[in-house]
């Protein structure tokens, strides 16, 4: 349903100016290594046409911390936001997943903090910077990249998502004052009526996948914590950004934003180049066969595999695991903490395969990711766009496979449409379809699992 284009109802009109003091960017030492570090340690040559983070005139601080995780070149969202935020506009930008964008307001908000550190004490639970992400993996993952990029700063970063225990978040809070807060917006909203969190100082708003809060039904939770904010322009600066720039999301950008810029970073093809991409035409009662035998044939290091439902994630993650493959399930109905530790073990390696819903599988943004398998195809063609989005991060090249059988092979016209991509189908050879060697233990149970396979999704 469309939003009704409603001014929002913000009266804090008496607050410090956030946005418009930045005419003159004075340089501040701050945090753990200002004076043992200087960025010639750091070259990159000059490119034509490329902008170096050295360009940007960022703190040392966090030159060091770029340089740590081997950022040279800035990508086109960043080269475009980085700029306009740390001039202090609102933005209102469209990135596919991958294009760096987190990185790119983080850089801002980092940058800012330390360039304009508060006079006065600052106060426990109330964040200058308020990120808002749909999914807690999302913000989890933000959270974890704003520690990375202000690591050799003294800025305190706190994440609050549901599924998580409630007190040992507010333990975060009154550890020390928080600069930047990451949060989904049902935990958030339950934080500020508990007057654990007080958003009266925030100068900077970030929300991310704006598209994806709409689907999720998140909007009236965004109203009330907008609400809770400074208002917009001269109080408060605004980021937001969408996968899609469709009217109920420009509507809602228009009423949260002042004068924003407006940028679109996307390529002609929604899917990157260094993505092979292919589809195996097989039977349902043939999929898991397939599935074991590609991943020997292709040496598949660090696989994530997406199903549809969360039963589907359940049966296959269990036969993966009876097999004697290091396979974890990220799911909906997994705790979160228990989520959070599945992740840091497919990280490190020590779980091979993930099988993962969309909803849980949209956050996990981890480099190394070799495959992307769709044991089913996705009922909608932009989650085929995030689905294959986990790999080929950062420049790496990563391969996408897709299963299709005779429940829905239809979908792949609709898919090939949202990217631009004609998908290579073929059949699989005999090699890829021969029985898989098991454990004695793995035999049971794998009728009720091909059971699953064959209902439509």
């Amino acid at each position: 349903m469309s939003e009704p284009n409603v001014p929002e109802m913000e009266e804090n009109s008496n607050k410090k100016t956030a946005s418009g003091r930045r005419n003159e960017r004075p340089r501040r030492k701050s945090g753990k290594s200002a004076d043992s570090w200087q960025p010639k340690e750091f070259e990159v040559p000059k490119v034509e046409g490329k902008l170096r983070f050295h360009d940007f005139n960022l703190p040392d601080v966090v030159m060091h911390a770029i340089a740590d995780l081997g950022f040279e070149y800035a990508s086109p969202i960043q080269a475009e936001t980085i700029p306009a935020a740390l001039s202090g506009k609102d933005i209102i930008g469209k990135a596919q997943t991958g294009t760096g964008k987190t990185a790119a307001f983080l850089l801002g908000i980092i940058t800012d903090l330390i360039d304009y550190p508060l006079d006065d004490n600052k106060r426990l639970g109330e964040p200058r910077a308020l990120i808002v992400a749909p999914t807690r993996e999302l913000a989890l993952q933000i959270a974890a990249d704003a520690n990375d990029l202000s690591k050799y700063t003294d800025l305190h970063v706190v994440s609050l998502v549901g599924g998580m225990d409630y007190d040992k978040q507010r333990q975060q809070l009154k550890k020390c004052p928080v600069d930047i807060l990451v949060a989904t917006p049902g935990r958030l909203i339950d934080f500020i009526n508990r007057k654990d969190v007080d958003l009266w100082n925030v100068e900077v708003l970030v929300l991310d996948e704006a598209d994806r809060m709409l689907s999720m039904g998140f909007i009236p939770d965004v109203r009330t914590i907008i609400r809770n904010t400074p208002r917009k322009g001269t109080d408060r600066q605004t980021l937001l950004y969408s996968a899609t720039f469709t009217d109920d999301i420009l509507n809602l950008a228009a009423q949260w934003t002042f004068d924003a810029i407006k940028m679109e970073i996307e390529s002609e093809r929604k899917t990157t180049d260094n993505i092979t991409q292919q589809v195996y035409l097989v039977s349902s009662s043939e999929k898991y066969r397939l599935l074991r035998n590609y991943m020997d044939k292709d040496h598949a290091e660090k696989v994530i595999v997406f199903c549809n439902r969360r039963d589907q994630t359940r049966k296959l993650a269990e036969r993966l695991t009876r097999d004697g493959i290091k396979a974890a399930l990220m799911s909906g109905e997994i705790a979160q903490q228990k989520r959070v530790r599945t992740l840091e073990d497919f990280r490190s390696g020590k779980i091979q395969v993930l099988v993962a819903t969309d909803v849980a599988g949209r956050g996990i943004h981890i480099d190394g990711v070799t495959h992307v398998i769709n044991y089913q195809l996705p009922e909608d063609a932009d989650d085929y766009v995030h689905r294959i989005g986990r790999t080929g991060r950062a420049g790496a090249t990563g391969t996408s496979i897709c299963f299709a059988c005779e429940d829905d092979s239809f979908l792949i016209p609709e898919i090939e449409s949202e990217t631009g991509v004609k998908l290579d189908c073929i059949h699989p050879g005999p090699e890829l379809l021969q029985a898989v060697n098991k454990p004695p233990q793995a035999e049971q149970g794998d009728q009720e699992q091909n059971d699953v396979e064959q209902r439509p999704a």
